[in-house]
């Protein structure tokens, strides 16, 4: 299953900035701006400022994709890395690179499990993301894989995905994305049972072996 971005209004009065270092970037961030680079398409880095509420909030989302007002004129941007403090996680920076309407990117989609595996089994994501080359404007939130019902040693592969219309897997087909297993603990608690349950039918029990031993002779 696919997810299609939601049409949350992505768009954004973005400012053109003059000043760097780390002092003038501090300053934007109390005033309520994240200090922001754009590149790509040949064109030189463009320093801009933008509202660090608004952004924050497209950015919940991965690979944001921004419509910019700059002095007038607009400028779509997908988010190429976003900077965060590591102890106050608040945004520091950002990096926006051109995109144009028709383009293609290479983009990282988020995987979303549905359902639940089989009873006793459990679902191991051994990625988390899928590289996809997609549309800038057409980026899924995320792929959902169902693993309703799934039995231990089902496996879901890349190749096994539903993409967009249009999208093209860049990962590896036989890229392994979920696995299902029964815990070693349930394993092991299972084997054991059975050996008792095994043990029990092979041996008789004490008070069995008493009753069926032979009577003893009387003395002469």
């Amino acid at each position: 299953m696919i997810e299609k971005k939601a049409s949350a209004d992505n768009n954004i009065v973005a400012e053109l900035r003059e000043n760097f270092g780390k002092g003038y970037a501090r300053r934007l961030r109390v005033a309520g701006r994240i200090p922001a680079v754009i590149y790509g398409h040949g064109t030189k880095p463009q320093h801009v400022s933008v509202p660090s509420h608004e952004v924050s909030l497209l950015l919940r989302k991965a690979n944001a994709i921004l419509d910019l007002n700059i002095e007038g004129k607009k400028q779509l941007v997908l988010v190429k890395d976003v900077q965060k403090d590591p102890v106050r996680q608040i945004i520091e920076h950002l990096d926006l690179v051109i995109v144009k309407k028709g383009e293609k990117v290479h983009v990282e989609v988020p995987l979303h499990l549905e359902g639940e595996s089989f009873s006793g089994t459990i679902a191991m994501v051994d990625v988390t993301t899928i590289k996809l080359e997609v549309e800038a404007t057409q980026i899924p939130e995320r792929i959902t894989v169902n693993i309703e019902g799934a039995e231990e040693g089902t496996q879901v592969h890349a190749k096994d995905v539903e993409l967009p219309e249009g999208a093209t897997l860049m990962d590896d087909p036989d890229l392994m994305l979920v696995n299902v297993i029964v815990p070693a603990a349930v394993s092991t608690e299972t084997e054991g049972e059975a050996a008792e349950a095994a043990e029990g039918e092979a041996a008789p029990s004490a008070e069995a072996a008493a009753g069926e031993a032979p009577a003893e002779a009387p003395a002469e």
